[in-house]
């Protein structure tokens, strides 16, 4: 199956974890970048009583699971627009002795065939993992330690440059540990012996120090839990409740050792009533099992040398969507979705969530229009564009632009667009772009507005001919976005493209039945066409031909 940009696909993957079924809904695109549509979780808890009661799933887990996957199964039928599923079962699913039974139910009574359910060997788990890492941090070129505390297992897996160096799935998993060790009463030191004992045993040790590593990565929800309560403070002599968030993108997504003892000595206090309501605001429905996933986490950090680790946002569904994309995109790029998080980080850590509304608007415009000339065979054949191929690169560091355009308000609105530029230029916030990637993106944003550059003005003379050409069209595009968003086209919605005879139209969409804001006139095409006049000016004379605006009612 090739994609390719203008036919962008939707994917889902259901991940059958020990502790929950999680299914994500993802747009992706011919190179491989990926943008989460949706994504749904049911706690299952498939793992629980697995180390004491036999490896078996308990009818009421088999009941709870079909019940999650029937429910995924009218989620996208609903949707009508997934073309490829893919369903895969981790440890629970791959211990127990009754999975015969167990797939049966899901076959008969979930919609799912059993041959639909990919049953996933503990390498194959720690692949997916690997591979979904890499589509959150630009750690692709690092030897990569990477960690997946799951409810029945533990994924280890070394990797490098997209290839598993080793890998190792041992039976340590924050369900199983505290069914057999919390809920049983027992010490924590009895809960550390049997964790210690099982890594010593496996071998892991040896490997590790063997083969090395740069960076420690974990991730799923314990990892991701306890990065959160670090990064709210948990742990911390704090009094009052929990610190309010930044957002996701505002969090660091590391912590070290220390802060990972103060995270475990809280969890190991227990005892009074404000202590229990601080820990379940903390860790919410996670906060059962949180005390066994935060002491296997400390003891893998002492017994592999790890003293800070750095957190996933994305683990074993995104792995398996990425697979997915790299068996059927020609063009496929591992690095491109760590790449575009990197920008949307620069973006959310800057702007107010007003004007990151206002520059994803712009991205949506930008696309289209981009898509537009691509697929224009007049424009196709012009002599304009003869020598010059828009590709998806240069879509990207046209939306990176669009994305990062209005940054430098964070240090003032006079001279905002070089402010702009320069934190673009200079932050080393753009993960796995070049040097003259970078220095393209933040000159784009820098010429957003004001004067357009000469071609043989400032840096963008150090580029060569054909760079120069394609900046020129890209800045037209932006200039045009960005122009269309702070026009407050209030009675339109949407936006189309296609040619005509006197050159390329932009076709706004009005929306029936929208109200105007107060003091508010309906606007015609000419009222937008006399609002952007200096940028429709520029595009025609940088791609030589006009850019009309039509307004079509709504249906």
């Amino acid at each position: 199956m090739e994609m390719d940009l203008s036919n962008p696909k939707f994917l889902a993957a259901i991940d059958m974890g020990s502790n929950s079924f999680k299914l994500l809904i993802v747009r992706a695109e011919s190179n491989g970048k990926f943008l989460v549509i949706d994504h749904f979780k049911e706690p299952v808890v498939l793992g629980r009583g697995m180390i004491s009661n036999s490896s078996s799933i308990s009818p009421e887990s088999i009941i709870k699971a079909t019940l999650a996957l029937k429910k995924f199964n009218q989620i996208l039928q609903k949707s009508h627009i997934i073309c490829r599923t893919q369903i895969v079962a981790t440890s629970a699913v791959r211990e127990a002795v009754n999975r015969g039974e167990f797939l049966l139910n899901i076959k008969e009574k979930s919609g799912f065939g059993d041959d639909e359910i990919r049953v996933l060997s503990g390498v194959e788990e720690a692949r997916f993992v690997y591979m979904g890492i890499l589509q959150f941090l630009p750690v692709y070129d690092k030897t990569v330690l990477a960690i997946d505390i799951g409810g029945g297992s533990t994924e280890f897996v070394i990797g490098k440059s997209g290839k598993v160096l080793f890998s190792i799935s041992l039976k340590l998993g924050h369900v199983s540990l505290t069914d057999e060790f919390v809920k049983g009463g027992k010490m924590i030191v009895n809960i550390r012996n049997y964790i210690r004992s099982v890594i010593y045993e496996s071998g892991l040790v040896e490997k590790v120090k063997e083969i090395g590593f740069d960076i420690a990565v974990g991730s799923s929800g314990t990892i991701k839990s306890i990065e959160k309560a670090v990064s709210l403070r948990y742990g911390c002599d704090l009094s009052g409740s929990v610190v309010a968030n930044g957002g996701e993108f505002s969090r660091d997504w590391k912590f070290n050792k220390e802060e990972l003892v103060g995270v475990v000595e809280k969890l190991c206090e227990g005892g009074d009533d404000d202590e229990e309501i601080r820990r379940n605001g903390f860790f919410k429905r996670r906060s059962e099992f949180i005390l066994a996933g935060a002491v296997l986490l400390l003891e893998i950090f002492e017994i592999l040398g790890i003293n800070e680790m750095e957190v996933s946002e994305y683990a074993l569904g995104e792995g398996v969507i990425a697979e997915t994309l790299a068996s059927c995109c020609e063009d496929y790029d591992i690095k491109a979705n760590a790449r575009w998080l990197s920008v949307t980080k620069l973006a959310t850590r800057f702007n107010t969530d007003k004007r990151m509304k206002l520059a994803s608007l712009s991205v949506g415009i930008a696309k289209e229009m981009f898509k537009g000339l691509r697929k224009s065979d007049k424009l196709a054949n012009h002599q304009f564009l003869d020598t010059v191929s828009l590709d998806e690169k240069d879509l990207e560091y046209l939306e990176a632009a669009c994305l990062l355009h209005n940054i430098g308000l964070f240090i003032g609105k006079k001279g905002y667009h070089k402010h702009s530029h320069h934190i673009i230029k200079n932050g080393e916030h753009l993960h796995g772009y070049s040097t003259e990637e970078v220095e393209l993106i933040s000159l784009l944003a820098r010429h957003h507005r004001k004067k357009f550059p000469k071609s043989t003005q400032g840096s963008l003379g150090r580029f060569p001919k054909e760079v120069k050409e394609k900046f020129k069209i890209l800045c037209a595009i932006l200039r045009i976005s960005i122009a269309v968003q702070h026009c407050k086209l209030m009675t339109f919605h949407g936006l189309d493209t296609s040619n005509c005879q006197e050159g390329f139209k932009l076709v706004f969409n009005e929306k029936n039945g929208q109200s105007l804001p107060p003091g508010g006139v309906k606007l015609s095409a000419e009222d937008v066409v006399a609002e952007l006049k200096s940028e429709l000016n520029h595009f025609q004379e940088v791609v030589k031909m006009k850019l009309l605006i039509a307004v079509s009612p709504s249906s």
